[in-house]
């Protein structure tokens, strides 16, 4: 039995049938055809699902669809606006605080979540703040760095 859910994504409105344990990041992809959130682990360990639900830094992997139902949703695509990077993309580009990119989106809302409740992070802070995403290319010494330069960028 489908139930009906109605989301805010990206601030754009969504009203779709799915079924109740449709998870939200596969919700995400194949329903809505954003598909920068990634689904890695599916256990909620690696963070490559990591979006912002009602402003709170989520791992999509672990809630159905129909758990974001009246919420709002902040996924890669929606940090971008007008064809312009957001600065934190921007700093990851700068930086190299990717290589596969895999991890990137799930990294990118980490960081833009931590800078939204710390907008000058010590690199503990920033390591604190992005313990919950895994990286298997960088060595992360250029995602800390990338965070760095945009909190600098955001002033």
């Amino acid at each position: 039995m489908k139930k009906t859910i109605q989301v805010t994504i990206n601030g754009r409105t969504y009203t779709e049938d799915v079924e109740p344990r449709l998870l939200l990041a596969h919700f995400l992809r194949e329903n809505i055809g954003l598909t920068g959130t990634h689904v890695g682990c599916v256990i909620g360990e690696c963070g490559a699902c990591s979006i912002l639900l009602n402003g709170r830094l989520v791992k999509s992997c672990l809630l159905f669809a129909p758990q974001a139902d009246g919420k709002e949703i902040l996924t890669i695509e929606g940090l971008a606006a007008n064809g312009a990077l957001h600065p934190i993309q921007e700093a990851f580009v700068q930086c190299y605080g990717l290589q596969c990119g895999y991890c990137t989106p799930g990294m990118i809302l980490a960081a833009h979540y931590l800078l939204m409740k710390n907008p000058d992070p010590t690199e503990e802070d920033i390591r604190k703040g992005l313990e919950g995403n895994l990286c298997m290319c960088t060595g992360y010494m250029q995602i800390v760095e990338a965070v760095k330069e945009a909190a600098k960028k955001l002033k």
